[in-house]
């Protein structure tokens, strides 16, 4: 008997459809909790790194002008040693992670470093709170998130809440 002349007889379609269709929701929850976690590790890592130029940085005795070339030559150098993702913006925004959350357990594992590299552009904190909160409480992507911070949305619901308050 040959490989090819046993044919397992199939079950019928729709217990044979059900299976790839729970086999294919068991790949895509874990698709998905993988690139949670690496997103997570990524987030985490940047932290890090921001922490120690920071921290790099406050031992230097003259800041200011020390600072400025600092983050070009740690692109250069980072980039030479480990490939691409280290640009000088990238390494800037590593630094802003650390110095708007220098705590750790307030960046939340639930947001991609994309979705810091939107809020890390919002410079006012209760402002860059609002649109973290939301991001998470409604599972934004990055795309809609870039568009909530684009129409302003913070700025018309507090003038919203200000415009509803004076009518009081």
């Amino acid at each position: 008997m040959k490989n090819n002349d046993f044919i397992p007889t199939i079950p019928n379609s729709k217990e044979y459809s059900k299976l790839i269709s729970e086999i294919g929701e068991i790949y895509r929850s874990g698709k998905q909790k993988a690139y949670a976690q690496v997103n997570s590790t990524l987030v985490e890592t940047y932290w890090k790194i921001g922490k120690r130029i920071v921290e790099f940085e406050q031992l230097g005795e003259v800041r200011a002008d020390y600072g400025k070339n600092l983050l070009d030559k740690v692109s250069r150098d980072l980039v030479t040693n480990y490939g691409k993702g280290f640009s000088r913006s990238n390494i800037n925004n590593m630094r802003m992670l650390f110095v708007e959350f220098p705590i750790l357990q307030t960046v939340s594992a639930k947001l991609s470093w994309s979705h810091y590299v939107v809020l890390l552009d919002t410079s006012d904190k209760l402002e860059r709170e609002f649109y973290e909160n939301l991001a998470i409480k409604d599972h934004l992507s990055v795309r809609e998130l870039e568009r909530q911070v684009n129409s302003c949305l913070y700025q018309r619901l507090i003038l919203s809440k200000s415009e509803a308050n004076s009518k009081v």
